[in-house]
């Protein structure tokens, strides 16, 4: 066996993590933020990666960085390994620890009313609730790091009622919730019944690093194919209200998010001609825990 083929054979997991990183933000200073490090550090670790695995999984440029033919065909293989080894280790602990469960829950929505009912039928299980950032949902679940999550589409797109994604999540539709524009009191749309595409064609909205949500959330393009006009970037989709607030922007919002509904500056209208917002709980598919399941089966009853 050569020294190449002997190494292939010896993959440090956290060096694979980082990779995984950087194919997913193509930019070694946004990667290096995501697994917090250092974009030197980031790149050494590329580097070794690259010696374990022979070949070059990357290509630096001045842009960032693009995966070379062989780092993309390495890229869903890396993507299985780290998910075997997190359902390793999440299943060597289940095995020695009392039952328990983490649901995620995502701004301006309420899980109590499902997690009470979960403590009072399992009184024995460790049931616990954690915050989690817009973007995290789905990073959250395959890391490990929650059992469930309720957070709003889009997550993978447009989803059916129950739907397995590709990466083995499972998305059941708990609700719909209409849409609404969120505009300073003062705006000439805030005394309007309804309004709609046309009223909003040349109004700012503010954008995200990340391209499915800026379409579902800003409606880009527009029914009509124009694209929707830019506004502020923005990291924290509740910076929006603060930008709205200040007369920078109008933003497009779930009817249940209360971000903005208490504050005497803000106002809602409704949004006519946008599909509905869509509330779910997502999952692993196949999680064998009974409070997996158990909260599966009362999500639709407590959490409408």
């Amino acid at each position: 066996m050569t020294e190449q083929a002997a190494n292939s054979t010896q993959l440090d997991l956290r060096l694979v993590e980082s990779f995984m990183a950087l194919a997913r933000h193509r930019h070694f200073g946004r990667a290096a933020d995501a697994v917090h490090t250092t974009q030197p550090s980031l790149s050494r670790q590329i580097r070794r990666l690259e010696h374990q695995v022979g070949v070059r999984l990357v290509e630096r440029s001045s842009r960032g960085a693009e995966l070379t033919e062989a780092g993309s065909a390495f890229l869903p293989l890396a993507s299985a390994l780290l998910q075997r080894a997190r359902h390793a280790v999440a299943q060597a602990r289940a095995a020695t620890q009392p039952a328990r469960t983490t649901i995620g829950v995502t701004t301006n929505l309420i899980v109590t009313p499902a997690v009470r009912h979960l403590r009072q039928c399992h009184p024995d299980a460790d049931v616990q609730v954690v915050h989690l950032p817009w973007d995290q949902p789905r990073a959250a679940l395959v890391d490990h790091r929650v059992d469930a999550v309720v957070t709003r589409l889009p997550l993978t797109g447009p989803t059916p009622h129950e739907q397995e994604t590709s990466d083995g999540l499972l998305v059941t539709v708990l609700h719909a919730e209409p849409r609404v524009l969120m505009v300073p009191v003062d705006h000439r749309l805030a005394g309007r019944q309804f309004v709609t595409f046309d009223d909003i064609a040349d109004e700012p909205m503010p954008r995200v690093h990340d391209a499915e949500w800026n379409a579902f959330w800003r409606v880009d393009p527009r029914p009509d194919g124009r694209p929707a006009p830019d506004g502020p970037l923005i990291e924290q989709v509740e910076d929006k209200v603060e930008l709205v607030a200040s007369g920078q922007a109008v933003t497009i919002i779930p009817s249940g998010e209360h971000l903005g509904r208490l504050r005497p500056d803000l106002r809602t209208v409704p949004l006519q001609g946008a599909e509905p917002s869509h509330v779910v709980l997502v999952t692993r598919a196949g999680d064998p825990s009974p409070l997996v399941d158990a909260l599966r089966s009362i999500a639709p009853r407590y959490l409408r």
